[in-house]
């Protein structure tokens, strides 16, 4: 089976931070390629991914990077695929330099950007999982079951909360 996704970090510094990113594709079933990948130290290795992964069907990246986080922008700059970014706190501005860097594309490059770390990785596996779904049926229910455990996830907190506290001052 083909890649369909393609998750790029800028260093293996960053890998800890986007490995939920590939626990939540691979839980899904979703076929994808996790690699280290520069902006600025690899540049032409970049563009060689990106053209390699077109062509055997990559059909949405990811791109995590920190601190000016380019990554992203320079993955926009060489295809039409979606592109999804997830800014990570790799520098003393605490993520704030690869938000503002990630989310500040010029028109006609957008990079679809997460929120920082963990939260962005998962969130970013998803909005991908999702733009799969579009023309995957199956892919589509998948979600919407994987969704309607999270919520009886919730719901069961709640009781199991309530349970222990009961109604207190009522």
């Amino acid at each position: 089976m083909s890649v369909k996704v393609a998750i790029f970090i800028g260093s293996i510094s960053d890998e800890a931070l986007v490995t939920p990113c590939a626990e939540v594709l691979r839980t899904l079933g979703i076929p994808f390629r996790f690699t280290v990948s520069s902006a600025h130290r690899t540049p032409e290795r970049t563009q060689a991914l990106v053209d390699e992964l077109e062509a055997q069907g990559c059909r949405v990246f990811i791109c995590a990077a920190g601190m000016a986080a380019h990554l992203a922008g320079a993955v926009a700059a060489r295809t039409c695929k979606p592109v999804i970014g997830i800014p990570l706190a790799a520098s003393p501005l605490g993520g704030m330099d690869a938000l503002l860097a990630t989310v500040q594309m010029p028109p006609g490059f957008p990079v679809a950007t997460m929120a920082l770390d963990k939260a962005g990785a998962r969130n970013a596996a998803w909005m991908a999982a999702q733009i799969l779904a579009l023309n995957d049926p199956a892919l589509h229910d998948q979600i919407k079951n994987s969704r309607a455990g999270l919520q009886a996830d919730v719901k069961r907190a709640g009781v199991d909360l309530e349970n222990r506290w009961g109604a207190q001052n009522a």
